[in-house]
């Protein structure tokens, strides 16, 4: 374990894996709350799995990126900790499974060497900032969004205003009008616009907001048709301060931005972080756009001979896209399940290498996008893909179902996602092969409700559920239809239909599939004809489907199991001996205000005036939990503060703790501001920490 400690050039990455190892010892001894542990392992990329004793390791990659090499070193990495395998999610990271927690620190100590981070790819953070995988070549796209969506994950990493928010938070940046990174199901979503103003191009995006997936999906809301590309960062900025501060904490499924502003109201949401922009670090914020974009030198590979010229045909019509830069191809991966073995990756790899781009991009459809082939190489990497079985036509069309990891490994899954997904697409393979063609129907299925998956804004969209059938219970499949993009930030979620069970999916597919075919108009796409039917046609449609008169014992074993289903929850950790909570949220504030005064002594007075802020919220948090108050929100807090502790005379303050805390957003953050509101901070913890002494004497 000490290896990591002296190989890390980087002192902050060096001291995020030095402290998940701290923590780690102080779970394991019973010093350290295990909800608070939980969240600090899930900003460093660290989730429970279904199964007991072993963790989840997602990766983030901004946008989706990965050169060659630092696709070997993840592979390595699953070799050397987890299972060989590299699942691609729909937020274009990759994930392993199966890995010891003692082990995580060293696991990322490594990857880390080829500048690949897990910092903040779970929790509530901001996630992985996910783009159109075309950007930058992309032959529709007024700019390349790639500078923007790097400097955006750049600027919010390890920033203090987003490590422990009451819920994840979620942006993109599309290419194009055509909305490939799914702007309108986004917290922030941003589309590249461009206006001439006095002879002169000027860049900015359309932007909207509080979009979100999940149990109830919500359309995000449209904000400005054009915000100068200087803006774009300090909007965000403002807007998670707004979320922080307001957003729900307690009640989980209540938590994310598209409730709070919901509730508020968009105006009144938006005058909040309007105000917030006295106490931003930055005002405007240029983005660097000289990016590090280099067209390879093309070395023209053989001549082959083609062992299946007819599947090249196919695979050219369905997974080959002309770029924007003249005699370039970009090529379509489709990858099952979203599922590559490291001994494949490394090949891969060494293709990429002999015919495109060091540039290789996971896509949000489970896929992988290779940039930069020059059209005399088709033919070769065609047939090297295809030994790999990596040139399956039919590239985003239906048969390239879009699926999560389900009941494999994740806590939530109700029932089985992959399995059903292999099996739909062995169904229209084999009945349906014209399908490679139709990329207007989109498939998507996630193994419970919260939609990992993307079954949201699917034409066709599946998730795991469970059903009563008589005296058992049987996996379930709930159907929804109609979903997805409309173009230029705007969609439609797809609408709950019926829930049939799991095993008669394919019969589902076939009964959609053949009366859109029977029935549908000239021309006339999925979604247009959805809504001319009608959700009740539909319902009526696959009912006879549902009905449980001739159930099988088929019906009550999930796809690919054998023994009869039984609905499960996933062991989560939890600590093995009593934790006092109060003095964990007093040791966090300690914490985070020591981290205030690592600031300011740096000259970063945004960040020290935050974490000092966080360290008031955290004292007062504790206090009121040993006074028996239950609190929801970082306003919530404050204002509570005040009427337990400050009104009644239990703690004595020079003026309300509303007055001394807001402070922080009524000042330019310099200097001597963060100087007086670190040392406010520092005196508020001892002063709560003398006061439990006396509560617990």
């Amino acid at each position: 374990m000490q290896g990591f400690r002296t190989e890390l050039e980087n002192p902050l990455v060096q001291k995020d894996i030095i402290d998940l190892e701290k923590k780690i010892r102080l779970f394991r001894d019973g010093h350290l709350d295990g909800e608070k542990f939980r969240s600090l392992r899930l900003a460093r990329g660290v989730y429970g799995q279904r199964q007991p004793g072993v963790q989840m390791i997602r990766i983030k990659l901004p946008y989706g990126k990965l050169s060659i090499q630092q696709l070997y070193r993840i592979s390595d990495v699953s070799d050397e900790y987890a299972t060989g395998n590299l699942h691609i999610t729909t937020r274009q990271d990759v994930q392993l499974h199966y890995v010891s927690l003692e082990r995580t620190p060293e696991l990322w100590a490594d990857l880390e060497k080829d500048a690949v981070t897990l910092r903040e790819a779970c929790g509530n953070t901001v996630r992985n900032v996910t783009a159109s995988p075309e950007a930058g070549i992309d032959p529709n796209e007024p700019f390349d969004v790639t500078p923007y969506a790097q400097a955006t994950f750049e600027y919010f990493l390890r920033n203090p205003i987003c490590q422990d928010m009451g819920r994840k938070f979620k942006m993109s940046f599309s290419s194009s009008e055509s909305d490939t990174a799914f702007a309108y199901m986004h917290d922030i979503g941003f589309i590249p616009k461009v206006k001439i103003e006095n002879g002169v191009e000027v860049r900015g995006f359309k932007v909207y907001l509080g979009g979100g997936l999940g149990s109830q999906p919500h359309i995000s809301e449209f904000v400005t048709d054009f915000m100068h590309e200087d803006l774009i960062i300090p909007f965000a900025e403002s807007v998670i301060r707004v979320f922080d501060r307001h957003g729900e904490r307690t009640k989980r499924n209540k938590a994310r931005l598209k409730y709070l502003i919901q509730e508020m109201g968009k105006e009144a949401f938006l005058e909040l972080a309007e105000k917030e922009r006295l106490a931003l670090k930055n005002k405007t914020f240029k983005i660097n756009r000289d990016f590090d974009f280099t067209i390879p030198k093309s070395v023209i590979q053989p001549a082959i001979a083609l062992l299946n010229p007819v599947k090249y045909e196919q695979w050219r019509k369905t997974n080959i896209f002309p770029q924007k830069q003249e005699g370039y191809f970009s090529v379509g991966i489709r990858v099952q399940n979203g599922d590559i073995k490291t001994p494949i990756a490394r090949k891969l790899a060494e293709i990429v290498r002999d015919t495109a781009a060091d540039d290789i991009r996971m896509t949000n459809t489970q896929g992988i996008l290779l940039r930069f082939v020059k059209e005399e190489n088709l033919p070769y990497l065609f047939q090297k893909l295809d030994e790999l079985y990596l040139a399956e036509p039919g590239f985003e069309s239906v048969l390239d179902i879009t699926s999560c990891p389900g009941t494999d490994t994740c806590n939530l899954g109700i029932s089985n996602s992959t399995g059903i997904t292999r099996e739909l697409e062995k169904v229209m393979t084999a009945e349906y092969p014209e399908l490679i063609y139709n990329k207007d129907i989109t498939i998507k299925i996630s193994g419970c409700i919260n939609a990992c998956g993307q079954h949201s804004l699917a034409a066709i969209g599946f998730h795991g559920s469970s059903m009563k059938i008589g005296k058992l219970v049987a996996p379930a499949l709930q159907v929804l239809l109609g979903g997805g993009s409309t173009g230029d930030g705007t969609g439609v979620a797809s609408e709950k239909i019926i829930k049939i069970p799991s095993k008669r999916g394919p019969q589902v597919l076939r009964a959609i599939l053949d009366d859109y075919f029977e029935n549908s108009l000239d021309d006339e796409l999925y979604k247009d004809y959805y809504l001319r039917q009608g959700k009740i046609y539909f319902y009526d449609l696959l009912n006879p489907l549902a009905k449980a008169e001739n159930i099988t014992p088929e019906d009550f074993i999930d796809w690919e199991h054998t023994e009869p289903y039984v609905t499960a929850i996933g062991i989560g950790e939890c600590a093995s001996v009593m934790i006092d909570l109060v003095a964990t949220l007093l040791y966090e504030a300690e914490e985070r205000i020591q981290w205030a005064g690592e600031a300011l002594e740096a000259g970063n007075y945004a960040d020290s005036i935050y974490n000092s802020y966080t360290g008031f919220i955290n004292s007062a948090k504790a206090m009121l939990i040993s006074e028996g108050v239950k609190t929801n929100t970082q306003a919530g807090i404050i204002r509570d503060f005040d009427t337990s502790l400050v009104d009644t005379g239990k703690i004595t303050l020079p003026s309300s703790f509303h007055e001394l805390v807001y402070q922080m957003n009524q000042q330019e953050p310099g200097k001597d501001f963060a100087t007086y509101y670190f040392q406010q901070s520092s005196l508020f913890n001892q002063q709560l920490k003398d006061y439990r002494t006396l509560q617990t004497a």
